[in-house]
């Protein structure tokens, strides 16, 4: 949400573009398992699965857009290191509920 130099108009787009994953993905995979034209049903609960990482990444993002927030999260941090990091960590997004999963392991919402 910061990037290089942390606006707010990025930290918007930022919160839509994870509203907008969570609500396209489980609504699609929502009207592939309705559907189950030809067997896509793994299809339609891999996409729920990663509707259900975009909302959980949509509400941390919520959270970090409170005031002073995301500069308390940063603190201290290197934010070259820590892009590059949060870049190789995107994959994880693929997995379906594993960023559920690790918010609920660290004690997140």
């Amino acid at each position: 949400m910061y990037g290089t130099r942390g606006s707010s108009r990025r930290r918007r787009i930022i919160r839509f573009e994870f509203l907008a994953g969570a609500c396209g993905a489980t609504a699609l995979g929502i009207v592939t398992l309705i559907h189950d034209a030809g067997g896509w049903t793994v299809l339609g609960a891999w996409l729920v699965g990663i509707g259900a990482n975009y909302i959980q990444l949509a509400l941390e993002a919520q959270r970090l857009s409170r005031p002073g927030a995301l500069d308390a999260e940063l603190a201290g941090l290197e934010l070259r290191r820590e892009l590059r990091a949060a870049g190789r960590a995107q994959v994880w997004i693929a997995l379906p509920f594993a960023i559920c999963v690790a918010a609920f392991a660290a004690g997140g919402s």
